[in-house]
């Protein structure tokens, strides 16, 4: 059963404490991690120092670097001793994310981008330069001065004239020696309850600070969570697409050929030939409109040719002269460039509904393993999402994807509307 910190007080108000394994689990615990400490103190002085006459970029950098992930191991040495004493709540072993690609690259990236490595670094120096004196101070003072006591009886019988106790006095009769010793079991006994409230203590700074509360888990959780509807969203309405694409728009074309071919059986003039045309003309219309559906659903110009053309297809579309450039590396995930251009979409029609604006540009790039995309125009300015112009939802649309939008809209204009997607080009390395 695993005490954890709840069991740990629990076990120290008992009457039975000093007959249960806690107190040698406790001076186990600070034994080991002060000797950890220790080894690690020492390994880092060693490398600062040759960090420091090693202090060529090309070697000091990457030493440095290195340096950095040295929390990882410590903290998965710190993780066992817990679990192994049994001293603090279990503290997950999984705290760090999994890469979404494989590789070196991509796992040092992660790495050294995440909040638990430096926190697990922080507690490594801690340990290192403050906490393994104390651990091996108490468990040395717990454990040898006790030790001490208790041997001087055996001591003087197998001198058979004087012993030293702790090197301050020389006992040399049997009924001192084995008071003394009596007094370091009693000692050694006392001794346990200090020893475990500071290994409590040590165990509970541990946890906390390696898992506080497994909030980066949840978020992780979150992120991938959030991730994978992206994706689900993405493939529903591409069915969707499919279904209207190739179901109701095909029976459309099938209804509107048919009343064509009607309209030429009936007699010219009648009535019958005035109701097929009337029904022909209707069925026209609603093939164009579940075309325009169809395309706002998600157009095919998109899928075949990628973000910067489907762009430009939209600002020719729009009856403000638009000019679109964009540089990009390449093809980009279907969801960013899917939220990419439904947000250009909406902007160039915020611009025509309210900007005023007699011209308007998209511009795009990727740098910096971001997606920029920069809509701006020459319009009367004063754009407020709390307003209803469809701002808020195009920056929900781009927070789905952990991106950002940022407005500029002062009074007079004009008008800059910038988006930002994390994203990797198709194809890129790791």
């Amino acid at each position: 059963m695993r005490d954890g910190t709840a069991g740990v007080w629990r076990e120290l108000a008992h009457p039975a404490f000093l007959r249960t394994s806690l107190p040698w689990r406790a001076a186990g615990y600070l034994l080991a991690s002060g000797t950890a400490g220790l080894l690690l103190c020492v390994g880092l002085l060693v490398a600062a120092t040759a960090a420091g006459v090693l202090a060529v970029v090309l070697v000091g950098l990457p030493l440095l670097a290195a340096l950095a992930l040295v929390g990882l191991p410590f903290a998965a040495w710190e993780r066992w001793l817990l679990r192994t004493t049994r001293l603090a709540d279990t503290v997950p072993g999984g705290s760090h994310l999994v890469p979404g690609r494989p590789g070196l690259t991509a796992w040092l990236r992660l790495r050294y981008r995440e909040q638990a490595t430096w926190r697990e670094l922080g507690f490594s120096v801690l340990a290192a330069f403050v906490l393994w004196p104390v651990d091996l101070v108490v468990a040395g003072c717990a454990l040898a001065v006790p030790g001490y006591l208790i041997a001087a009886l055996p001591l003087l019988l197998a001198d058979g004239d004087q012993v030293n106790v702790l090197k301050l006095w020389q006992v040399h009769s049997p009924l001192v020696a084995g008071a003394l010793t009596v007094a370091g079991f009693a000692a050694l006994a006392l001794a346990g309850y200090p020893l475990t409230l500071v290994a409590a203590g040590r165990a509970a700074l541990a946890r906390n600070v390696l898992a506080p509360a497994g909030q980066e888990l949840r978020i992780g959780e979150l992120v991938s969570s959030r991730a994978r509807l992206v994706d689900a969203f993405e493939a529903e309405r591409r069915r969707i697409e499919r279904d209207l694409h190739d179901g109701a728009q095909q029976r459309l074309v099938a209804l509107a050929m048919a009343l064509g071919l009607a309209r030429l059986d009936a007699e010219p003039g009648s009535a019958l030939a005035e109701r097929l045309a009337d029904a022909h003309r209707e069925a026209g219309h609603v093939l164009e409109e579940l075309r325009e559906l169809i395309n706002g659903i998600h157009p095919q110009v998109l899928t075949d040719h990628g973000l910067p053309d489907a762009c430009t297809d939209a600002a020719d579309r729009s009856p403000v002269p638009v000019e679109v450039g964009f540089e990009l590396p390449g093809r980009l995930p279907p969801a960013v460039e899917s939220a990419g251009y439904f947000a250009v979409s909406e902007a160039l029609a915020n611009i025509a509904k309210h900007s005023g604006a007699g011209s308007a540009r998209v511009d795009g790039r990727h740098a910096g393993g971001l997606l920029v995309i920069e809509v701006s125009d020459d319009g009367r300015g004063g754009a407020d999402p709390a307003l209803g112009s469809g701002l808020t939802g195009l920056a929900d649309r781009v927070s789905v994807l952990d991106g950002t939008l940022l407005l500029s809209s002062p009074p007079g204009g004009p008008t800059l509307l910038r988006m930002e997607i994390p994203c990797t080009p198709i194809g890129a390395a790791a």
